[in-house]
């Protein structure tokens, strides 16, 4: 055998054991993360979802959270459903190829086509009309949701949304590579779940930064079924097309007429706030845009309240936003958990450049 057929017998055998390594992984984090819901199929995709009905008088409309990338429906029903069930109907869904939800066909690699899927999904369970909250990534399905199905959409809520072109338009690398056909499926069986588990902590901890991350959120939310191999990829496609979507679909946010309300943070180091959240403020008429201080990426588990509070307000309860902005904000002022010289507000300026691996469970990069 000469040197060469030594090194790729050599690499090939890496491979395989790292193949093993994920495939093993990802049984073991299917085992403690079993799915939460139910499952149906529509529009040819089998959906994961946990439908929480409202009593006979229900004080508040129906509601539909759509998460963000990295994430599954646990990442908006651990903080909101103990303050919601009972008062609305509730549904929370596994976006098509995140958490136990399958992709389904091509049509859902695509912000549009996933909001077909959610609206095909409300069909199946009878909700005519609801307030829609989507998170980061989940924005875009929730904006291409009020473009395509306004009948459907009493009220949006964007929490730290990902929705308008960037300057560059660049991702992370790894994002661009996953998204490619052949080594796209190589690295997401063999290398991905590897170095996300190895990296995942770390990540998390920026991801919320500066506030803390909630005591067992890992645990609960199950984040790291991101890394098995379809999911990996699923959301490597979603997230590398995402500046896509946002040149189409941008321009024709005006024609959004449903209320809104955007909430925001001025540390965030996931997403361009002063972009996509002012953005959506000057594109929706009648927006109304909540700019938080000191608060990160995650609105939903930090700011909680503040969300219930604006999806009562989007329900035509009489509210006050703006004491409740102040309210949160002095329960966060002091925080200042991952400090700047560890989690850096990452603005690649060409397209294509992008953070290092350890930002692996972080939605759309700030380019």
């Amino acid at each position: 055998m000469n040197i060469l057929s030594a090194a790729v017998a050599f690499l090939l055998a890496i491979l395989l054991i790292l193949f093993g390594v994920s495939r093993v992984g990802s049984w073991l984090i299917e085992r403690r993360h079993p799915p939460a819901g139910s499952f149906t199929t529509v529009n040819d995709t089998r959906l994961h979802f946990v439908h929480v009905n409202a009593p006979a008088e229900s004080e508040l409309p129906a509601m539909v959270f759509i998460h963000g990338a990295s994430g599954n429906l646990n990442d908006q029903m651990v903080p909101i459903r103990r303050l919601l069930e009972g008062r609305a109907e509730l549904l929370f869904v596994d976006r098509p190829g995140h958490g136990w939800s399958d992709r389904g066909p091509a049509q859902n690699d695509t912000p549009e086509g996933q909001a077909r899927t959610v609206a095909a999904l409300m069909d199946h369970l009878d909700i005519d009309q609801a307030l829609i909250t989507g998170h980061s990534f989940g924005s875009a399905v929730v904006a291409s949701f009020a473009l395509s199905h306004p009948e459907k959409t009493m009220g949006l809520l964007f929490l730290a949304p990902a929705t308008h072109p960037w300057p560059g338009g660049g991702t992370s690398w790894y994002y661009e590579l996953t998204a490619k056909p052949f080594f796209g499926r190589l690295f997401a069986e063999t290398l991905a779940l590897p170095a996300g588990l190895m990296r995942m902590e770390a990540a998390t901890k920026c991801v919320f930064a500066p506030n803390r991350v909630p005591d067992n959120y890992l645990e609960q939310t199950g984040i790291e079924l991101v890394l098995r191999s379809a999911a990996f990829r699923a959301n490597a496609i979603d997230v590398e097309g995402l500046f896509r979507f946002a040149n189409r679909n941008a321009p024709n946010y005006n024609m959004i007429t449903a209320p809104t309300i955007i909430i925001t943070g001025n540390r965030d180091t996931v997403v361009y706030e002063e972009i996509h959240s002012r953005g959506l403020a000057s594109d929706i008429p009648g927006a109304q845009l909540l700019s938080v201080n000191n608060l990160g990426h995650k609105p939903d588990f930090i700011a909680t309240e503040l969300v219930v509070t604006a999806l009562e307000k989007l329900a035509g309860q009489e509210r006050d936003l703006d004491r409740a902005v102040a309210q949160l904000e002095q329960q966060i002022v002091s925080d200042a958990f991952g400090p700047i010289e560890r989690c850096p507000d990452e603005k690649p300026t060409s397209v294509g450049s992008g953070p290092s691996l350890e930002t692996l469970t972080a939605d759309v990069r700030k380019p």
